[in-house]
């Protein structure tokens, strides 16, 4: 397949080859035969990539202010490595697509291949779409027109906000291509409309549509013009659709409604707000998300529930419909907006025209006349290479940020051969397997278990699928090494304990990277030299994350508990070098309302030898506060480790401090371990009994907590 993606770096635009995505349970692959440039959002992104880094900045005073916030905790070269990182990663392009099914997931049932369909997928020959965000197109109407529907639908979801009813008075202020449909929508439900904008070539538009126009630059009053235009009442409605960093398009509309008039935000702009506007009129004010109920949603989305009709009349989908029956009816005529038809192929040159030509609305993209779309799911990056004897021969399961942030780069370092990546989304094993030298990039985990060079895997996927991929990668013959946490059940942690067992001479490793930091690894060395029981304090200033979160979700990401405090669970037996014999864990409470996560929460360990500690996972502190801190008492000494960047020692003979510029959480160290164990045919970094202890006391911390709820 090829993909329409964007450097946010430096704002080039490209199309990628990527082996085609699967189509999971919930999912319908695509053939596109049309897509639409989205002019308001995708000159927004265009524009944002091809800024300097100072403009960037400015664009993102919210992000700055996290940056600093970074910076004081883990260092101002992590923090650079950080945003360096963030902006080398590509985005795809594009959420307006129209094509023919090939293949569906086996929950989908209401399309089959050969439907034709429009969807929220990206600019791309071959697509991976979600079925509550796929809608038949009916056979009269044509895919060009079709191409529309999505960007329809933004505007169909601020009218239903506004509520207008039939003869009403709106204003739409931005006659973008979402004003314009916008407009036409409205004149569909038998309302007056005012179109306001600069642009008097789009207000001719919107003129033959049957609106209103007003132009600021030709040196006319919007409000006067929204007064007089509502004879002198007051708009009923004011839907703005206009991208703009002033906040003027908000002032306006409060001082042309009427008393008690609806205001809906659909587009981009400023938000200082005038108090006595809104006051004195009882103005309501709505910002419209997206297509509909629905968006962002993971259980609509994802999980491909839908909302009862008799609760959720119009979600995302049924909209979808909507706007399609109006087209098929006539009510809704997009042609007059197509302004640029451009080869699939072509399209650098359509993201130039949309950067320079202001005037540009509807830009179609047509996949018709180059190469046939390629269905394969495993494509070679690098010339073939062959396995020195006793090599790490390393693929990867997982192309998201920590991976290729983080894992990639440290197994690089630490000198494993990469042969396959793999991921759900094609362009993802691409954009981080070429850069990083794997010799392939595929969609399908097969290709990579099957693969008779590769000795081992890496798995760095969702939690849930942990467990699964470590039997199927030891089933196979590989040495496996996971990404926390191995299992989210003791039933999981059982079968993957089993798989292990039957795999004879395979290294299982999980990646605990802090027990390899260097500050832990010199106090760990200081800690051994103390012949009595320890007591520890660990304290992890987690940050919030929505309830929402997919690591949050019991059932995906297995809770912040077992998916994040086992790090300092596992850390906390290699400092105090016993087995963990009783574990208890108590969470803080919710307030009435609010969903209870597990993520404050205190996890008290006690060990054979007899020392003891705490493990305060909290997300309910200052993000300016630093983010680990590490305590161990004992003998008469006190060792602490502020965020792998400091080690002090109080009463310690011979230390007093440990200090480094950069923070290091022992990633290289970790991966260097596991690949020299099997060059070297070493004993595992950490033994096989230990992980299995680790995850098993970390599952039931978790299990207390959710039985405390």
């Amino acid at each position: 397949m090829r993909q329409i993606m964007q450097d946010m770096g430096s704002g080039a635009t490209y199309v990628a080859d990527a082996p085609t995505p699967i189509a999971n349970s919930g999912g319908i692959l695509v053939e596109t035969t049309t897509s639409l440039i989205s002019a308001g959002t995708e000159r927004m992104l265009v524009d944002f990539g091809r800024a300097s880094l100072l403009q960037k900045a400015r664009k993102q005073p919210e992000r700055v202010k996290q940056m600093i916030e970074k910076a004081r905790t883990d260092g101002v070269l992590n923090t650079i490595d950080a945003v360096r990182s963030k902006l080398a990663q590509p985005i795809p392009l594009g959420y307006c697509n129209v094509g023919v099914v090939r293949s569906v997931g086996q929950r989908v049932s209401d399309l089959a291949p050969g439907d034709r369909v429009v969807s929220n997928g990206p600019h791309a020959d071959v697509v991976n779409v979600l079925e509550n965000l796929c809608a038949r197109i009916p056979d009269n109407v044509d895919d060009e027109s079709a191409a529309f529907t999505v960007v329809a639908s933004i505007g169909l979801q601020g009218i239903r906000l506004a509520e207008p009813t039939l003869g009403e008075a709106v204003v739409v202020i931005g006659t973008g291509l979402i004003g314009l449909l916008t407009v036409q929508l409205l004149r569909a439900q038998g309302c007056r409309v005012l179109a306001v904008d600069f642009d008097q070539a789009k207000l001719d538009l919107a003129k033959t549509f049957g609106a209103e126009i007003c132009n600021p630059a030709l040196g006319h009053d919007p409000v006067a013009a929204g007064i007089a235009f509502s004879r002198g009442r007051g708009a009923d409605a004011v839907i703005i659709t206009a991208s703009t960093s002033t906040s003027d398009p908000v002032t306006q509309a409060a001082k042309m409604s009427r008393k008690r008039g609806r205001i809906v935000l659909v587009g981009v702009t400023g938000l200082e707000l005038n108090r006595a506007d809104f006051y004195e009129k009882e103005l309501s004010f709505s910002v419209s998300c997206s297509y509909g109920p629905g968006r962002y949603d993971p259980s609509y989305e994802q999980a491909g529930n839908d909302y009862p009709i008799g609760f959720v009349r119009w979600t995302a989908q049924r909209n979808f419909e909507a706007i399609l029956d109006m087209m098929g009816e006539g009510a809704l005529n997009v042609r007059p907006l197509i302004s640029h038809r451009i080869a699939f192929e072509d399209a650098p040159s359509a993201y130039d025209t949309l950067a320079g030509d202001k005037a540009a609305l509807g830009l179609l993209l047509t996949y018709g006349s180059g190469p046939k779309a390629s269905f394969e799911r495993t494509l070679p990056l690098a010339p073939e290479r062959s396995a020195a004897t006793g090599s790490a021969q390393l693929g990867f399961i997982g192309a998201g940020n920590y991976a290729s942030r983080m894992l990639i780069p440290a197994f690089r370092k630490a000198g494993a051969q990469l042969s396959t990546i793999v991921a759900n989304s094609g362009t993802s094993s691409v954009v981080h397997g070429r850069p990083a030298g794997f010799a392939q990039a595929s969609t399908d985990v097969d290709v990579l278990l099957k693969d008779s060079q590769t000795n081992a895997v890496a798995i760095v996927t969702r939690h849930d699928s942990h467990a699964d991929l470590v039997q199927r990668a030891l089933a196979a013959g590989k040495h496996v090494f996971v990404e926390k946490p191995l299992a989210l059940t003791l039933t999981d942690l059982e079968a993957v304990e089993k798989a292990y067992d039957l795999a004879a001479d395979r290294l299982l490793m999980i990646g605990f990277n802090r027990r390899f930091a260097p500050h832990v690894v010199k106090m760990k060395q200081l800690l051994d030299g103390i012949q009595e029981p320890k007591s520890f304090i660990f304290t992890m200033n987690a940050g919030a994350i929505p309830a929402s979160h997919w690591t949050q979700d019991l059932q995906i990401g297995g809770g912040r508990i077992i998916g994040e405090a086992c790090h300092h669970i596992d850390l906390m037996r290699f400092l105090a070098g016993a087995p963990i014999v009783s574990v208890t864990a108590r969470g803080i409470g919710a307030p009435a309302g609010v969903t209870p996560t597990e993520d404050k929460a205190v996890i008290t360990l006690g060990f054979a030898d007899g020392s003891f500690g705490t493990v305060n996972y909290l997300a309910n502190g200052a993000a300016s506060f630093p983010k680990e801190r590490i305590e161990a008492f004992a003998g008469g000494r006190i060792l602490a480790l502020d965020n792998f960047r400091s080690l002090k020692g109080y009463g310690v003979p011979g230390f007093r401090k440990l200090g480094a510029w950069t923070q290091d959480k022992g990633q290289n160290g970790c991966a260097a371990a596991f690949l020299r164990a099997i060059t070297t045919g070493d004993q595992a970094p950490i033994p096989a009994q230990e992980i299995f202890e680790v995850t098993r006391v970390t599952i039931e911390a978790a299990e207390q907590l959710r039985q405390q709820k």
